[in-house]
């Protein structure tokens, strides 16, 4: 069959177009939310500067710097957490979160998960599991990595959120003051569609 002499030129260059359109390649566009770090390298051991200062670590507990691209369209907001799968506590351990980061931020410089006056306009530092210990400073501050001496090293999962929801809080209807577990639920499983997205990555740590 001679698709010339059925169908002008025109005709055939807009039937080209859309085909392109909808091609896998485009609607995969989306996918390729990610997160990384200029402080910390995935897979890598994370140095001293972050680890925690206390409970017998000697580390500087500076928080690193993350920075994600790509976030899915109709992202309203975003949320972290820092989570190390691997302590001996029969339920993980949470050493950092952040919640409500507005969907105009593209990073968390270092250094701003050790004072709530750093963090992105509008963003709140959520509970971890150093809480009311003073080990992070104020409650709702970054707490580094400070693993049992003599553990194989363990993982720690650095993970954001894309959110199409402005308020965490308001939208999966729990307190400010949730523990980490209950806003990991929420996360990932409460909001149903309304997380975008997440993009983690892993880093270890031992002593």
């Amino acid at each position: 069959m001679n698709l010339q002499r059925r169908f002008s030129p025109k005709a055939l260059l807009l039937a080209s177009v859309s085909v392109l359109m909808l091609s896998p390649v485009f609607a995969q566009a989306s996918d390729k939310f990610s997160l990384s770090s200029p402080d910390i390298t995935k897979g890598g051991k994370i140095a001293n500067k972050f680890v925690l200062n206390g409970f017998g670590c000697k580390g500087e507990n500076v928080s690193p710097a993350l920075v994600w691209k790509s976030a899915p369209a109709g992202t309203k907001s975003f949320a972290l957490q820092m989570y190390d799968p691997d302590a001996p506590t029969g339920s993980g351990f949470w050493h950092w979160a952040i919640y409500n980061i507005p969907a105009s931020a593209t990073q968390i410089p270092q250094g701003a998960g050790n004072a709530a006056s750093s963090l992105p306009a509008g963003a709140i530092g959520g509970m971890n599991d150093y809480q009311d210990t003073g080990a992070a400073g104020a409650n709702g501050n970054y707490g580094g990595p400070c693993p049992p001496v003599g553990d194989k090293p363990h993982r720690y999962v650095f993970t954001v959120y894309a959110l199409a929801v402005d308020d965490l809080y308001e939208a999966a209807g729990i307190p400010k003051t949730g523990t980490p577990a209950l806003h990991g639920f929420a996360l990932n499983k409460a909001l149903g569609n309304k997380v975008l997205g997440k993009a983690s990555f892993t880093s270890l740590y031992g002593r």
